[in-house]
């Protein structure tokens, strides 16, 4: 009885082999799925982080009193390369004072210099980020009543690639409220 109880525990080599095929083949079915999974995920993230750059932005203003900028450092309507979001002082849409951290106030509390308030990191390559128009093309700025500096709204999409049916859109309205659409909402139907 010992010598047949012991042939029974273990796997065959066909077994063995057909058990691999299995996995391979539900592997190769899985794995398309979950890369589409990643990649709405990311887009789905980097639209997130835009929307909270501006909101980030547009709280600050009015807790500070003062104009808050979100901007694309110059990227003239691509903003795939990363954004900053900053006090600034003379309205100009640029960081003047780069890199420099709200430290020194005046006597009311109010920075003296544009200084850094976020900063966010480019996206992964093959993702873009473009502005519909112009109103947008190198920052998005707010006023310390809230509203937006500019009277029109924007449409900025977000891509990979040039799949159109997994981009997403942000739009901002007039008075610089930010909302995530599906692609099928937006009124740029293609990617770059």
């Amino acid at each position: 009885m010992c010598k047949n109880s012991a042939k029974n525990a273990g796997l065959t080599l066909i077994e063995l082999i057909v058990t691999i095929a299995i996995a391979g083949i539900l592997v190769s079915i899985a794995i398309p799925s979950f890369n589409t999974t990643i990649t709405s995920s990311r887009l789905t993230g980097y639209a997130n982080d835009l929307v909270g750059a501006l909101n980030l932005a547009r709280s600050e203003a009015v807790k500070r009193g003062i104009q808050v900028t979100v901007s694309n450092n110059g990227a003239a309507t691509h903003w795939e390369s990363g954004w900053i979001v900053f006090v600034d002082i003379n309205g100009n849409g640029i960081n003047d004072a780069a890199d420099a951290l709200c430290s020194t106030n005046n006597a009311n509390g109010s920075p003296t210099e544009d200084c850094l308030l976020r900063t966010y990191p480019a996206l992964l390559t093959g993702y873009t980020l473009t502005t519909g128009n112009s109103t947008y093309q190198n920052y998005a700025a707010f006023l310390s009543s809230g509203l937006s500096k500019s009277a029109a709204g924007d449409t900025f999409r977000l891509c990979n690639g040039t799949d159109v049916s997994t981009s997403l859109i942000v739009v901002i309205n007039a008075v610089g409220r930010a909302r995530i659409s599906p692609a099928s909402s937006g009124n740029n139907p293609t990617c770059p």
